[in-house]
């Protein structure tokens, strides 16, 4: 089930699914070490007898987040219990505490007793072995440790601050389903301790008046040590949980607003999904400087491994968009992170842990003839040098740059202009955006030219004119090579990606692609150059999905999460990051404002697909636009961003219709 409402700060991060059900817990660094690896932690509703879980039918839910903030505003019916609860959840901005407050309202005209029931399914460290949960009377609250991982859940009511009642038990033993069934009959057992795979449910019971409500407080503060979430505990009974609450709806407000643009010359909607996709995408980024790609634990079901890594392409992506929305202190720690990171001879590898070990891979060290191959994507480390010029274009932010300048400017530059295939100049084969195939990609060809551009600008800054020359001469020889190489003059556009056989004979994959894009987003060629034209015209008629739904998908006959083999009509599944890069060449080539309504269309297009918290997933369903693969993905949202910023830079540029 699909992610929604992520809430973090940068050390916590939680993420619900589509019923309310809490799903992901992590801690200390974002996207690694899922204390819950993605099972379901419930929460529970006991009145005259009758008793429900969130994820049970019969709830009427709507699923969103207060204006502006990363605080949920989520309304939960329930017509058999005569209950409606409104639950407005955080993470602490500044302390590592996740805070849950409820409004419970009695919908029948009757007093009535209810008991609302939270429940926990740790997997401390991301695994059910060796895990211990006790009650702790002296705060009349439940601890889970594993080493050094301590997770506290204290809660408030009408009687005062602590649990009314608990239990803590074992789960997936034998027939033992967990402890959250101690809670169906309305009374849980006090069991005090428990050990090995186990979970936990702490309740707290509120009368209600006819008609009335009252408010409740759970939270659960995360540490090293159980000194550490007793001083949380008591920092929140010292400082009110109000107070924690309400200081982080206002500095998410303050966050992301502090430095928007002008967003008069879009809609609202549009306005308003902005700043949410700046506020989902900074849910993905850890305090130590890796953006992750997605947190969805949900995608473990199937491929047993997650989105939960730092691919450097989709950071730099993300921090360009962070750097063109003004907050270079995202930016800033992304590129350290990324300094600490790249190989000594000047490459990326594929993708990293938000700890800066190499992440798990399946690209191989060796060809099939058993030669020594790079395992690498050699876009990654070219869009991490041009996103750092991005940065120092638009900061100028001298200081920052210098100490990375041998690592991330004259070693990468130093690789991509020597990584080069003898054949046509152009960049060695390396492993594809979609890490589906190996060859010459034009995706890369135009990102390995831009990261050279942008290393000859910092050559020329530091007056280095010779390694300039270097560099910009190598830019335009692979841009000439491209042209000649990668175009191909009978389909009248640019190939998706060529292969070199070892007797230097040529094959250009035709496959119309919308990641060719590139060598227009990344400067290869103008946007009005025919070449360009023509290549573009071509991935909207062919990869514009004829359905309802609409969107474009990334190429022909994509069999990822495929839904329909009807591939002249369904190309592929629609994925947002795609129709946002046509908006984007739609802007590009826009002569007058009235040259952007497409672009605006496709604006619009995302903002109707969104999820109505405004999350972004990956793809969606071609025939009901339901979300596919992994969701929020951080790369879906810095598109957004990044198009938002193009729209509003080019209505600043142009005249109106008409107008010369």
């Amino acid at each position: 089930m699909t992610r929604e409402l992520p809430v973090g700060n940068g050390n916590l991060l939680l993420n619900f699914d589509r019923r309310y059900g809490l799903r992901d817990i992590y801690w200390p660094r974002v996207g690694q070490e899922n204390h819950t690896e993605g099972d379901l932690s419930r929460f529970g509703v006991w009145a005259d007898g009758q008793f429900a879980w969130l994820e049970d039918d019969g709830w009427e839910r709507d699923l969103r987040y207060a204006s502006n903030s990363l605080v949920t505003d989520v309304t939960c019916r329930h017509a058999g219990l005569g209950l409606e609860l409104r639950f407005s959840d955080c993470v602490d901005f500044d302390r590592d505490i996740f805070f849950r407050r409820i409004t419970v309202r009695n919908l029948r005209d009757t007093p009535r007793q209810v008991r609302c029931y939270q429940h926990l399914d740790a997997h401390l460290r991301g695994n059910v072995f060796g895990d211990t949960a006790y009650y702790d009377p002296s705060h009349r609250a439940i601890v889970h440790y594993k080493g050094k991982r301590y997770l506290f859940l204290g809660g408030r009511g009408p009687s005062g601050v602590g649990l009314d009642s608990f239990a803590v038990g074992n789960k997936e033993i034998g027939a033992q389903e967990g402890t959250w069934r101690d809670a169906e009959d309305g009374a849980l057992s006090g069991n005090l301790v428990a050990q090995g795979s186990i979970d936990s449910v702490g309740a707290v019971d509120l009368p209600l008046e006819s008609g009335s409500s009252h408010e409740i407080f759970y939270w659960l503060c995360a540490g090293e040590s159980y000194a550490a979430v007793r001083d949380l505990h008591e920092l929140v009974l010292e400082r009110t949980p109000e107070s924690f609450h309400d200081r982080t709806v206002s500095y998410w407000r303050w966050w992301v607003t502090a430095c928007e643009p002008d967003l008069r010359p879009i809609e609202e909607p549009l306005a308003s999904l902005y700043r949410r996709s700046l506020l989902i995408l900074r849910t993905h980024v850890d305090n130590r400087g890796g953006i992750l790609a997605a947190n969805d634990a949900d995608i473990l079901r199937f491929g047993r491994d997650t989105y939960s890594y730092v691919w450097p392409r989709d950071g730099a992506l993300c921090a360009y968009a962070f750097v063109r929305a003004g907050h270079r202190e995202i930016s800033r720690r992304f590129f350290e992170f990324c300094a600490e990171i790249i190989q000594s001879h000047g490459y990326m590898l594929h993708k990293y842990n938000p700890d800066g070990s190499p992440g798990s891979t399946w690209h191989p060290w060796s060809s099939p003839d058993g030669r020594l191959v790079l395992p690498i994507q050699e876009d990654e480390t070219a869009l991490v040098v041009w996103a750092l010029w991005e940065h120092y274009r638009r900061f100028r932010d001298v200081e920052f740059v210098r100490p990375l300048f041998r690592a991330l400017v004259r070693n990468a530059a130093d690789f991509m202009t020597e990584y080069r295939e003898p054949t046509t100049g152009l960049p060695e084969a390396s492993h594809d955006l979609w890490e589906e195939r190996r060859g010459i990609l034009t995706f890369t060809t135009a990102a390995v030219h831009a990261g050279l551009r942008a290393a000859a600008n910092f050559m020329f800054e530091a007056g280095l004119d010779d390694v300039e020359r270097r560099y910009r001469g190598a830019a335009e020889e692979i841009c000439q090579a491209a042209c000649t190489h990668l175009f191909d003059p009978t389909a009248n556009r640019f190939a998706r990606m060529l292969t070199v056989t070892p007797q230097g004979e040529l094959a250009r994959d035709l496959t119309v692609d919308a990641s060719i894009f590139g060598a227009v987003m990344f400067n290869l060629l103008p946007p009005d150059d025919p070449r360009i034209v023509s290549t573009m015209e071509a991935i909207e008629r062919r990869l514009w999905v004829r359905t309802p739904i609409g969107g474009l998908a990334r190429y022909e006959d994509d069999r990822y999460y495929q839904v329909s083999r009807d591939v002249e009509n369904v190309a592929g599944n629609p994925w947002f990051i795609c129709t946002l890069w046509l908006a984007d060449w739609h802007m590009m080539r826009a002569r007058t404002r009235a040259d952007l309504e497409r672009a605006r269309e496709l604006l619009s297009w995302c903002a109707a697909r969104a999820l109505p918290d405004g999350a972004f997933p990956e793809q969606i369903d071609p025939y009901s636009g339901e979300p596919l693969s992994v969701s929020p993905l951080a790369w879906s949202h810095a598109a957004f961003v990044t198009a938002v910023h193009h729209f509003l830079e080019r209505w600043s540029e142009l005249p109106m219709g008409g107008e010369t």
